[in-house]
């Protein structure tokens, strides 16, 4: 029975070695799947998250608040401001009335429509999430993966970069969220944009840390030593291998920290920090109108409120429903 003559490794071509260990590389790097050219995990995570009752339902309560958020215009039916109905004309007048035909959820003290200024907020209040996130995701990756950057290379130069820009950091998780934001929307003024960047201010010593971390632990990891083998300089394994795959958690911790964004935009509005213009309604602004007649009339409070906490939960589910997707020790 014939057999197959054994390959001197001396004899294979360079290229074809190098090839074989870049395709090393890739699979200590987990860019393969079972099959040897099969998904990532990001592809995978999505397959999970399509069988997952909680990522459904988030995805869903997403959905629908950014479509309406997006489509304000074209579903309200009046203005945020307009007070007149045929002849009914409420000048500054403190009188209530519930659903009906015209107004499905009512008119507010002033004879607004309730259900305009509800969803006209809705954009309002996507708005500043995603602002406040921006912010926050941006200049808190620009720290954290820095200060990680500078922790994985080592030297006496990147200790003390880290150690500088971690204390930074420190002192602004030593004071609450919510109270930093108060403090830097009181120093600014209250306006829309105040409570986006006070909101994103607060929330990125939460991005720099987590990235910071990811990226210190990505350092030990097998495919950064293959790297190193093949003689890959250590600066280029920091941005083109560790970050990239150190965003994962921080991408997740974005989406959660919508919903968080949304609730502390939500409750500097309630404090009289946000916008101040009523043609340009937000469901914190409405909430803090709302409390003045919340015996006499609690669904002005009731309806800004529910669109808060049902768009945080949705945000909430979506973003856990991510976590335990991507993460194997939550797998199901």
């Amino acid at each position: 029975m014939p057999t197959t003559p054994s390959t001197n490794p001396s004899q294979v071509p360079l290229h074809q070695r190098r090839a074989a260990k870049v395709d090393r590389l890739a699979e200590l790097m987990g860019e393969r799947g079972d099959e040897g050219h099969g998904a990532g995990v990001w592809r995978e995570a999505l397959q999970r998250m399509r069988r997952s009752p909680m990522a459904i339902t988030g995805a869903a309560i997403v959905a629908l608040f950014v479509v309406v958020a997006l489509l304000s215009e074209f579903i309200a039916p009046y203005g945020a401001t307009s007070q007149t109905w045929g002849g009914e004309v409420f000048p500054n007048r403190n009188e209530f009335v519930g659903p009906r035909a015209e107004n499905w959820l009512g008119l507010d003290h002033l004879g607004r429509d309730m259900f305009s200024r509800m969803v006209i907020g809705a954009r309002q209040t996507l708005l500043v999430g995603v602002v406040a996130t921006l912010v926050g995701f941006l200049f808190g990756a620009l720290l954290g993966g820095a200060a990680g950057a500078c922790s994985v290379l080592g030297g006496r130069w990147g200790r003390q970069v880290d150690n500088v820009v971690m204390r930074v950091i420190d002192m602004m998780l030593a004071m609450p969220t919510l109270l930093l934001a108060v403090t830097v929307a009181a120093l600014v003024g209250p306006s829309l944009t105040t409570v986006m960047v006070a909101v994103g201010v607060a929330q990125i010593p939460i991005f720099a840390r987590l990235l910071r971390g990811a990226m210190i632990s990505q350092g030990s990891r097998e495919y950064v030593l293959a790297a190193e083998a093949l003689g890959v300089r250590r600066h280029r394994i920091a941005l083109t291998h560790i970050l990239p795959n150190s965003m994962g958690p921080v991408i997740v911790q974005s989406t959660l920290t919508l919903a968080t964004a949304i609730i502390d935009a939500a409750a500097l509005s309630y404090l009289g920090l946000g916008n101040p213009d009523a043609s340009s309604p937000e469901w914190g602004t409405m909430l803090s109108e709302a409390q003045r007649f919340l015996s006499s009339a609690p669904s002005l409070a009731v309806y800004p409120a529910l669109g808060i906490i049902i768009t945080a939960l949705g945000f909430t589910l979506l973003g856990e429903a991510l976590r335990e997707a991507l993460d194997p020790k939550l797998r199901k």
